[in-house]
């Protein structure tokens, strides 16, 4: 009986969210592809209504609960929809261990890498208006590029042996994270380590700056030869700003934020709204929680992240992978066509998949270098469901951020799944693979 209650106030908690993930926009009648007419607005249904058994999810959200009981996570919160409807909320224990504030639909996360796709579809948008185009070199619209160097290794004295790069990177590797380029996250590869020395990504620096440090740093790898997680996707924040000629975080807010509702998502947590984030955690020595220290951005950066630097809600980031799912368009705004969607989806590591190019490369926080899995338009992309071991399907389109927020796409089962916690560490796997397995079973129809 005391699940059944809980479960009736988690229903209460969706109908409360229909103002927030509806946002209030014109509905528009389509088909989906899977049989189902109707309004793909994320309006608010009951679980059956689109195939999915209430109490199968019961597991989904016991399971999170679970996580928070067991002090594994400070908390975590969870949203489901299926053939454009919402059918699934969940908000479970707090967003800030010193302070007990417990965590809601409200709580705004930093949502670090998941800021990837968005960038991404900023930069298709641009690519729709004919301003680039896949096989392009990346020095045509950065002269900066036009002539770097590729180090090739370490003379006897330590010193770096340089080459000339065989060609410029292309648009097309520079959003698959082939084009050579390194991160600062890591100092076990050389190139990471020389940009955390060098203060490549820098919020408080202009995006060109960073720029005009890249041009004269040598790149980790030829263009093209290999995958490694890079810095790439804030170059391309960057090919935002010049091709557009607006602010990159300006031309999210404009072009794509407002569009689609998506009324808590920015570069930082304005003010009177401080009190909605959520303070990032790890299991410390003690095997406690605690918080990792990390600041909490109040302010605009002069340098907006293009890899990392959004803030959202999990209301307003299920709007963004609705629109995904939709084929570019929610609500009547439609940012791109269907076909553009499709090529974002697609597997362009021309070479291997990327469970084969990315063994002992540098992946972000979590990532498992799985074979059957490829990566499209600035996320990955389920190519054999069966060798990566998962119950998503082919063609399911992901990708989650540093502090453990994950999202998942799957047009055949015709779903969209978001989850946010703020933590550090290995619980953050945990949790995203429960998630994927708790979902599936409760599909019946």
């Amino acid at each position: 009986m005391q699940r059944a209650v809980e479960y009736s106030v988690r229903l209460t908690c969706i109908v409360m969210l229909v103002a927030l993930v509806a946002g209030g926009a014109v509905r528009a009648q389509t088909h989906d592809g899977h049989g189902h007419h109707g309004a793909r607005d994320l309006s608010v249904v009951a679980p059956a209504d689109v195939g999915l058994s209430s109490a199968r999810l019961e597991r989904l959200a016991a399971s999170m609960e679970q996580m928070v009981a067991d002090g594994k996570l400070a908390g975590v919160v969870t949203m489901l929809a299926r053939h454009g409807k919402v059918a699934f909320v969940d908000a479970v224990g707090v967003q800030d261990v010193e302070s007990a504030t417990p965590i809601s639909t409200d709580t705004i996360f930093r949502i670090y890498s998941m800021t990837k796709p968005i960038t991404g579809v900023a930069m298709m948008m641009l690519y729709e208006e004919g301003l680039w185009r896949l096989n392009d070199p990346v020095s045509k619209y950065i002269p900066e590029f036009a002539d770097l160097q590729v180090r090739a290794g370490e003379s006897a004295d330590g010193a770096p042996v340089l080459q000339d790069a065989q060609r410029s990177m292309t648009m097309r590797e520079l959003m698959t994270h082939s084009g050579g380029l390194a991160y600062a996250l890591t100092d076990a590869d050389p190139m990471s380590s020389v940009y955390r020395t060098e203060g490549v990504l820098n919020a408080d620096a202009p995006l060109q700056v960073m720029i005009e440090k890249l041009g004269t740093l040598p790149l980790r790898a030829q263009p093209g030869t290999s995958y490694f997680y890079s810095i790439s996707v804030d170059v391309q924040g960057y090919l935002v700003e010049k091709l557009s000629g607006q602010p990159f975080d300006e031309f999210l807010l404009s072009r794509i934020f407002e569009p689609l509702g998506m009324v808590n998502t920015a570069f930082f947590v304005p003010a009177g709204r401080e009190d909605r984030a959520g303070r990032e955690h790890r299991v410390g020595e003690s095997g406690e929680l605690e918080l990792t220290g990390t600041e909490i951005r109040t302010r605009p950066p002069a340098g907006p992240s293009g890899g990392g630097g959004l803030y959202s809600t999990v209301g307003d980031y299920l709007r963004f992978t609705q629109m995904l799912l939709n084929g570019g368009a929610l609500d009547g705004a439609r940012l791109l066509a269907p076909r553009t969607i499709e090529m974002m989806r697609t597997n362009h590591l021309l070479h291997e998949p990327l469970g084969k190019m990315a063994q002992g490369q540098g992946l972000p926080l979590g990532y498992t270098a799985s074979p059957g899995q490829g990566f499209g338009l600035d996320f990955a992309v389920v190519m054999d469901a069966a060798a990566a071991g998962e119950p998503w399907p082919n063609g399911t389109a992901y990708w989650y951020g540093a502090a453990g927020t994950w999202f998942w796409i799957d047009p055949e089962t015709d779903l969209a799944f978001v989850g946010m916690i703020q933590h550090r560490g290995a619980e953050s796997g945990e949790v995203q693979g429960l998630s994927r397995n708790l979902v599936y079973q409760a599909i019946v129809h």
